[in-house]
């Protein structure tokens, strides 16, 4: 059209501003790999939702799969908005990426489609400012690319505001909320990624949209309704799709399977199987499989759009679903405001733990306590808030002796000391100690009151939340939602399980000491205490008196009178002192 009169010009005005996708189609050209040529920007249904919803909203959120041309498409809405836009109201793109290689490259793709638009748009670049990384045009719009930053705003109030891989983003809800306030009036965010777990902006964005409580518009793309990968799709009726590809003479008997090849797509009857179990698959798709090294993580961010399973999770996302699905529920009392749930109350004869996590009461992190029954291996009290470590000692004090448990708390970096030495001062004596026989309460060790009751948790982290999987995987019962969340967001960061930035695992770290110390300390004093009445019952002393049973430690206490069960004499320790290693 580059002949083409002043009435046709306008005619093509008219159509390029009434329907985007019509204007991307026909004045647009991308790079096809497959044939290795520039061909016309083809819109397929998706991605011509996408456009429109960009159109129609302020706020939109595109969850996407590898390949699926929403970087491409999104770019090019960009460069139609910058030479359509008047210089009266230039449009202020700016690019905001995890790293600045990453929002560059976006800011070239909006160059590229920006300079394939014909003259008589009437619209070229600056030379005021022609830079990769900010380049402005003749009519006042402009395009800028930053690496996510505290000054990324700094001197530049955009109109367009798009996030790339914004789930990758290592940033906190500080830096969102800076973004969303330097749109000027009617501007616009775009928010584009593919899942990276449960992260702190992406997701929280998605799982608010979906809730209602933000104004996003939420683009899902899904890969089975493209069309360049969907030609001989099948969905089979297979509970894993991996294991199905790896070992498929395991399935000789056949595979109940629905074939779409080269037949129309009934998307909602294909939605309705996949809810009902079955799985979709393409040559393509079993390729990107392949590529991806059977890596589930892998698949479900990049081919499967899932939140769940596609992070660095520290929990198998089977063991999380498992919890969400068939252990969390609604406590039977809530107190203190909410922050205190109990699922049940104290059973008599019961073996409770509980573990204490501890912080100032006015930082970001929370206190948490957490009660678990060791006898049927379930949560069944929580405590989260933020309170001085003194308070927290009276509050635990409190329901340590409601459940008769036995303590531990995380004195790691010395918060914890205040509240250990409180729980001393109130009289409470089932503490762990760390470094303490506690397989032998027998023999009595003078230096046990020197040492400041508790155990430091870093020292020890991977075992403990080594031990904590460990009980999930064979059917430690979580409750709490609160607690479900932090599971879903705790990670490996450079190797070492830990929240993902933004989040928190206060909940986690009590659950999983109490588990760690029930398992190492309690269980084995627990096995001890039964070796040694095996072996006294079924012996006779010089006086030729049967050992009563009662003469002998219970591995727990009552604490409700902080008087310990069974105590045994002084003769008693003198009798048998040679069956623990004593002189008799």
């Amino acid at each position: 059209m580059s002949n083409i009169t002043r009435e046709q010009v306008l005619i093509e005005y008219a159509k390029c501003m009434r329907s985007t996708p019509y204007a991307l189609k026909t004045y647009l050209q991308t790079y096809d790999n497959t044939v290795s040529k520039y061909v016309p920007l083809e819109l397929f249904p998706d991605q011509i939702g996408l456009v429109n919803d960009y159109e129609e909203y302020n706020e939109n959120i595109a969850l996407k799969y590898r390949q699926a041309g929403v970087s491409t498409v999104t770019a090019a809405w960009s460069s139609k908005k910058l030479v359509f836009a008047s210089k009266n109201k230039p449009e202020k793109i700016l690019i905001i990426a995890n790293k600045l290689d990453t929002a560059v490259e976006f800011a070239n793709k909006v160059r590229g489609f920006t300079e394939q638009w014909p003259s008589w748009v009437g619209v070229g670049f600056s030379s005021e400012k022609n830079a990769q990384r900010h380049f402005k045009l003749t009519n006042g719009c402009e395009v800028k690319a930053v690496a996510t930053s505290t000054d990324a705003l700094r001197g530049y109030t955009p109109t367009i505001l798009i996030f790339d891989e914004a789930a990758y983003i290592e940033a906190n809800g500080d830096f969102w909320a800076a973004c969303m306030a330097s749109l000027s009036t009617g501007g616009k965010v775009i928010v584009i990624s593919t899942p990276n777990g449960y992260d702190a902006i992406y997701y929280e964005i998605y799982d608010q949209a979906l809730k209602n409580m933000n104004d996003f518009k939420i683009s899902e793309m899904v890969w089975w309704k493209d069309p360049r990968y969907n030609k001989d799709l099948q969905l089979l009726n297979v509970k894993d799709l991996i294991h199905y590809y790896l070992n498929r003479n395991e399935y000789s008997s056949g595979v109940e399977t629905v074939d779409y090849t080269d037949r129309e797509k009934e998307y909602d009857k294909i939605k309705d199987l996949i809810s009902q179990g079955y799985k979709p698959t393409s040559s393509w798709y079993e390729k990107m499989v392949k590529k991806l090294k059977y890596d589930k993580r892998k698949i479900n961010q990049e081919l499967e759009c899932a939140f769940l399973g596609s992070g660095d999770n520290v929990f198998d996302s089977n063991i999380t679903e498992n919890i969400r699905v068939n252990m969390v529920k609604n406590p039977e009392t809530k107190m203190i405001g909410g922050s205190l749930w109990i699922w049940k109350e104290p059973e008599v004869g019961h073996k409770y733990i509980m573990g204490i996590d501890v912080s100032r009461g006015d930082s970001e992190d929370f206190s948490t306590f957490q009660v678990i029954d060791f006898d049927t291996r379930e949560q069944v009290a929580e405590y989260i808030g933020k309170i001085p470590p003194d308070v927290l000692a009276e509050l635990a004090y409190k329901w340590a002796m409601m459940y008769s448990t036995f303590i531990v708390v995380d004195i790691t970096g010395g918060m914890g000391v205040t509240t250990s030495r409180k729980l001393q001062e109130l009289g409470y004596r089932d503490l762990y100690v760390e470094g303490g026989d506690l397989t032998n309460k027998w023999k009595w060790d003078p230096k046990s009151l020197d040492r400041i009751p508790g155990l430091n948790f870093n020292n020890k982290r991977v075992q403990i939340i080594a031990t904590f999987e460990e009980y999930l995987r064979h059917g430690f019962i979580i409750r709490s939602s609160r607690l479900l969340n932090e599971m879903n967001t705790f990670v490996y960061v450079n190797g070492r399980p830990d929240h993902q930035k933004g989040q928190h695992d206060d909940l986690i770290m009590s659950l999983a000491m109490a588990i760690y110390v029930g398992e190492t300390s309690f269980a084995s004093l627990t096995r001890v205490s039964e070796q040694a009445k095996v072996m006294i019952e079924s012996w006779q002393v010089n006086s030729n008196q049967p050992v009563l049973r009662s003469q002998f430690i219970d591995p727990m206490t009552d604490n409700r009178s902080q008087k310990k069960v069974n105590e045994p004499t002084k003769t008693d320790y003198q009798n048998y002192s040679w069956l623990f290693g004593g002189m008799r």
